[in-house]
């Protein structure tokens, strides 16, 4: 069997991730350890890692200075330095649906 060799990258990232925890509880970890509560984590987290791309994901994880958040505000505004709008909009309606209660 002959395999497409532009393919070939998005098999590596699916063995990657297959090898690994699910990429909501890697995104859940990385809220935690940037300071917010771990159930408004694990809510932003389960909407997140459905809406943005792996990518995306992975452009979140490259950010140590999150580590220093002590609100969503401060969160938001170092989520905002990456200057994705895709991840701000669904990073911030996460955090906003999950911290009022109205996500599920």
């Amino acid at each position: 069997m002959r395999v497409n060799p532009q393919l070939m990258p998005a098999f590596v990232a699916a063995a990657m991730l297959a090898g690994c925890a699910t990429p909501e509880t890697r995104l859940r970890d990385g809220l935690v350890n940037a300071g917010l509560s771990p159930p408004l984590a694990g809510c932003m987290a389960h909407r997140m890692a459905g809406r943005l791309s792996l990518g995306q994901l992975m452009r979140l994880r490259d950010l140590p200075q999150a580590r220093e958040s002590v609100t969503i505000g401060e969160f938001l505004h170092r989520v905002r330095a990456l200057r994705d709008p895709g991840i701000l909009t669904i990073t911030s309606s996460s955090a906003a649906l999950c911290a009022t209660g109205f996500a599920r």
